[in-house]
């Protein structure tokens, strides 16, 4: 009985041993798919034209600076100062930054300087009639 228990038990072992790398190497495929699936919402979330600053540094320490041109399922195009354009793949890149407001953070933008002019102007009329 002992020896059968001992021997399933190394029989575990081994197996467990065996299949560890597979888990630990599938595990980071799923990393870097998830993290090109960020770059690429990043990516449509700021836009595509000239008004759209961008900077993108790729993991072989280069960066590019400008506004992207066209953005396709694998890569996208950006465009520097100089008018080059580099083709960069989404699992090229390790981060991307960039300036652009949303439709909603423009209007909310402009409801709040409106609201604060228009708060402004009810409080100086009221100091105004106090005198």
């Amino acid at each position: 009985m002992i020896k059968t228990g001992i021997a399933f038990l190394l029989l575990f072992s081994i197996f467990t041993l065996q299949l560890t790398p597979v888990f630990a190497q599938q595990n980071d495929q799923t990393k870097a798919e998830k993290k090109t699936q960020k770059i690429k919402e990043k990516i449509r979330t700021l836009g595509i034209g000239e008004r759209v600053k961008i900077k993108a540094k790729l993991y072989n320490g280069n960066s590019y600076l400008g506004y992207v041109s066209e953005a396709s399922e694998d890569s996208f195009i950006v465009v520097d100062k100089s008018g080059n354009s580099n083709t960069i793949k989404y699992s090229d890149v390790d981060s991307v930054g960039g300036k652009n407001l949303s439709t909603g953070a423009k209007i909310a933008i402009g409801a709040g300087i409106g609201a604060g002019v228009t708060l402004l102007t009810l409080f100086l009329i009221f100091m105004s009639l106090n005198d």
